[in-house]
């Protein structure tokens, strides 16, 4: 049975916090992880390699931003693959964004442990625990989403602000240190390789907040207008500054400072400011990447809880999942099992792994993604599909949004697959294990069904 609650999520984001949040949980790994990750693949051209996965993402953002603005609920992608193909496939759907998510922001936590070796290494301090300052970092994060978005707007501005000041700074001080050689990015340059579409595919992770906004649909303000808008304006936002800062490291740095040991390095900002300015300036841009990776991840906690929640809302999973707390109006259980594992995947998992593995699936959900439009679409006028906004020039973002994102997760390779099949069978566990026990029958036909020429599907109960 589905107990219905009588706390709902209180709409208290505006469009300016929407692009705000959206950009704090793509910033942290797109400009402070990833470039040094990309650079090992596509070499100096890795520029293009944000730029390619940001025509995806910018594609599919449009299919998202049809959805979003149709059914602007908490829990994003959960909601619409559930209402366009059934319980089953909301479940995997939902419990597949949720571990991304979650794995994602530990991932920024434990990348941050680069950035602060480096300032510990300045002052001599030794033997410190990175994984011990992460789980103190992590008990911030959880208290601040467990007092509510209020909270996280005032945290979150000045640093996202501060990040992209700090990023900005240096790119000042590398055009102007007379050292740039502005033909090295595009030396050689090869935009159409397989090392340039593996280098894309790892770096889609870093634009993984355009989804993530939309799990917090139920707490926006006008959401039909202002979902929409911030996806859009913070994926422009996060692209150009991307393929900016990028083709900038690539031409004041060498390439060799790229790599330590064989791999890439996990601090490339800190490589960067050593490259154009002084100790001081180092030590302040790796403070900066700290908090950058805590923010990145203080909304990644406040996306991944909506996901759970909005399941339990729908009977899907336990009852308990679905609460809010009376004083705060936030999903306080969620937000503790998320925390949970982000511990667990901390002391599990190493850093390259879970950026292989949150990008895999993240491609999965984008091709999705946009074929969900399009069953919605075709299955118009038996199932209504009016959303006040519909994706400019469809179907064409939606074909290569599509073809590309299956492109790139066959060059992510065995790790990216591997994730979606876990992610399929843990989905598959929990709707056989209790959801298809308790959630509400459906009535009717699903739109995949018509869109099928099936009107009579059985029941989920039945799958």
């Amino acid at each position: 049975m589905v107990v219905e609650k009588t706390v709902e999520l209180a709409r208290t984001i505006g469009l300016k916090t929407l692009v705000i949040l959206s950009l704090s949980s793509m910033l942290g790994s797109g400009l402070f992880l990833l470039p040094a990750f990309a650079h090992e693949y596509a070499g100096p051209g890795m520029w293009f390699a944000f730029l390619l996965a940001g025509s995806v993402v910018i594609a599919s953002a449009y299919s998202k931003a049809e959805l979003a603005s149709a059914m602007p609920q908490s829990g994003g992608f959960y909601v619409y693959a559930e209402r366009t193909y059934g319980h089953l496939v909301g479940t995997i759907s939902g419990l597949g964004l949720f571990a991304s998510f979650m794995l994602k922001s530990a991932f920024a936590l434990v990348g941050f442990a680069a950035y602060m070796k480096v300032i510990t290494d300045h002052y001599g301090i030794e033997n410190v625990n990175s994984n011990a300052i992460a789980m103190v970092l992590l008990v911030f994060i959880l208290f601040v989403n467990l007092t509510g978005v209020k909270a996280i707007k005032k945290v979150q501005i000045p640093i996202v602000t501060g990040a992209m000041a700090t990023v900005v700074v240096l790119c000042l001080l590398a055009v102007f240190s007379g050292d740039m050689d502005y033909s090295r990015p595009v030396e050689n340059f090869q935009p159409a390789t397989l090392k340039m579409g593996t280098a894309a595919a790892l770096v889609f992770v870093a634009f993984s907040g355009a989804i993530k906004v939309g799990a917090i649909g139920g707490e926006v303000i006008d959401p039909e207008t202002n979902l929409p808008r911030g996806m859009m304006q913070s994926l422009f936002i996060a692209t150009l500054l991307y393929a900016a800062v990028a083709y900038i490291m690539v031409a004041v740095m060498n390439p060799a400072d790229f790599m330590t040991d064989g791999h890439a390095v996990e601090n490339p900002i800190t490589v960067f400011a050593e490259s154009v300015a002084g100790t001081a300036v180092v030590l302040v841009a790796s403070l900066v990447a700290i908090i950058a990776m805590a923010s990145m991840a203080l909304a990644g906690v406040l996306s991944s809880s909506r996901f759970i929640y909005a399941m339990a809302k729908d009977g899907v999973l336990p009852a308990p999942l679905g609460e809010l707390n009376e004083r705060y109006k936030t999903p306080h259980w969620p937000i503790l099992l998320t925390g949970l594992l982000m511990a667990i995947s901390i002391y599990s998992f190493d850093v390259h792994v879970i950026a292989e593995l949150a990008s895999g699936f993240i491609l999965m959900v984008f091709i999705v993604l946009n074929l969900t439009v399009v069953v919605l679409r075709g299955a118009h006028p038996k199932h209504v599909w009016n959303p006040t906004y519909r994706s400019p020039l469809y179907p064409l973002p939606q074909i290569y949004g599509t073809v590309a994102g299956i492109g790139m997760l066959v060059l992510m390779g065995e790790k990216a697959l591997f994730g979606g099949g876990g992610a399929i069978v843990l989905g598959l566990l929990a709707w056989y294990a209790y959801g298809r026990r308790n959630v509400k029958p459906r009535e009717g036909a699903t739109p995949f069904s018509i869109f099928l020429g099936k009107d009579s599907p059985p029941s989920d109960n039945e799958e």
